[in-house]
């Protein structure tokens, strides 16, 4: 019997080894290295089959085109029924496109997946595979979330090659797999969940997906640090990567868009969760400025841009003093590193020590926060604790800070205000840069350049 030949993937970077060892020679983790089968020239040609006789077959292979003769007509969508997942996805459902949806166990991503597919069964055939779940407990579901349920083919099958037999019978426009982690293929020669099997069946699933202009939805489990299982290289196969974040304990869920090769990345979408379901948020400003009727020390809202559109949240600072050595520093929602890189800056050009305290960060409403733009906010919310000096109600902040201690404008300032005035803020902190030159109506708008200047201003 021929030797198998095997080489060792990272499961954070996707980089190929051909020995293991302990730390990753590309980014330097311990521990990521897993055993890869390589696939045999029997395997490859049972991966690189062609599909056909399928009504929607995708473009020639192999052919040559200039770029200037490439058609550049609107790539043709169709809406999934709710309008927050439709933004995420950049517009809609493109044919053809490999779509992989995680989060943590109870997020909401088989909720979300089967009210889109009952939504889309009513025009168009689908087709949900459950690997995990049987057939009874998924229509349990669907008929206490009250869905229609007379349309939507189901199938309880684990075995890609017999999921695109059936597929090319029935010919869906769009299939739901859940979970790739439990997907096999005989070719392969590795338990289901594997690095193997996880890429493999991904690759081969995505392949029909171009073929056949079938719209295909990967369902992923995550780690305890909150990334996707399996290898890195899986976000190379797919077209679309989108995380539902929050907590188990909370009301709401936000669906972020990680990469999208057919929108913004970073957009991010908000549901209620209900005993009917997940709910579209078609203000999410209004649920994260739930804060309470007397002014508190430490609290401020700030606009972040979120994808295409702005969104306010508020960040809440406690400083205290501490009573050890080292002082704590607590973020939620926001980076760590960064909160230390924010204080020194106050210190050093700012005049505010806050060595010996400890200092806590929330952003309320369970929001990640990404961006540079919130930098101004947080220091300033942060001294507001320090003081014990409440900030008012009615003021709005944003604005990166630099190393120097300079304010640097931001992306979308005016459409950031103009959002604010809407909520019924009347004063706003931004960078001097970002000042609108008509103004914005009914709205105090204070530039600075230093972060001395911000303090002052408060």
């Amino acid at each position: 019997m021929a030797k198998k030949k095997t080489a060792y993937v990272c499961t954070e970077c996707g980089a190929d080894h051909t020995k293991w060892q302990g730390q990753c020679a590309e980014c330097n983790e311990w521990n990521t290295l897993t055993e890869f089968v390589v696939a045999s020239s029997k395997q490859a040609a049972t991966r690189d089959v062609k599909f056909e006789g399928y009504a929607g077959s995708g473009e020639e292979a192999g052919k040559i085109s200039k770029l200037s003769d490439i058609n550049l007509d609107e790539v043709p969508r169709f809406s999934t029924g709710m309008q927050e997942f439709d933004r995420v996805l950049g517009g809609g459902l493109v044919p053809g496109s490999a779509i992989l949806i995680g989060g943590h166990p109870g997020a909401g991503k088989s909720t979300l997946l089967l009210q889109v597919m009952c939504y889309l069964a009513q025009t168009m055939p689908t087709l949900y595979i459950t690997g995990e779940e049987s057939l009874q407990q998924v229509a349990r579901r669907a008929q206490r979330l009250k869905l229609p349920m007379n349309n939507l083919q189901m199938l309880s099958e684990t075995n890609v090659e017999a999921i695109t037999r059936v597929a090319q019978k029935e010919q869906p426009r769009v299939i739901v797999i859940d979970s790739i982690q439990v997907m096999n293929m005989d070719s392969v020669e590795s338990s289901p969940g594997s690095v193997t099997q996880v890429r493999e069946c991904s690759a081969y699933l995505t392949r029909f997906a171009k073929q056949t202009n079938t719209v295909l939805f990967l369902v992923g489990h995550v780690t305890k640090d909150g990334n996707l299982a399996g290898p890195k290289v899986l976000e190379h196969i797919i077209d679309a990567s989108l995380m539902i974040e929050g907590e188990s304990d909370s009301r709401y869920r936000t669906l972020r868009g990680i990469k999208n090769r057919f929108g913004a990345v970073n957009e991010l979408g908000v549901f209620a969760m209900l005993d009917v379901g997940l709910k579209e948020v078609k203000n999410p400003s209004s649920i994260f400025l739930s804060r309470s009727e007397e002014p508190a020390a430490g609290s401020l809202v700030m606009v972040v841009w979120e994808g295409t559109r702005p969104l306010l949240v508020e960040v809440q600072a406690l400083v205290d003093e501490s009573s050890m050595n080292n002082p704590r520093r607590v973020a939620v929602g926001w980076d760590f590193n960064r909160l230390h890189m924010l204080l020194a800056v106050m210190h050093r050009h700012g005049g505010v020590h806050l060595g010996d305290q400890d200092v806590f960060i929330n952003i309320v409403g369970g929001v990640k926060i990404n961006e540079t733009g919130a930098d101004l906010a947080l220091l300033i919310a942060t001294l507001s604790s320090f003081r014990n000096q409440p900030l008012p109600r009615d003021l709005i902040v944003f604005g990166e800070v630099g190393l120097s201690g300079e304010i640097r404008p931001v992306t979308s300032g005016q459409e950031r205000l103009r959002e604010a005035a809407k909520h019924g803020f009347t004063r706003a902190i931004v960078p001097k840069a970002n000042i609108p030159k008509g103004g914005i109506p009914g709205m105090q708008v204070i530039g600075v350049e230093k972060i001395s200047q911000a303090l002052e201003a408060i």
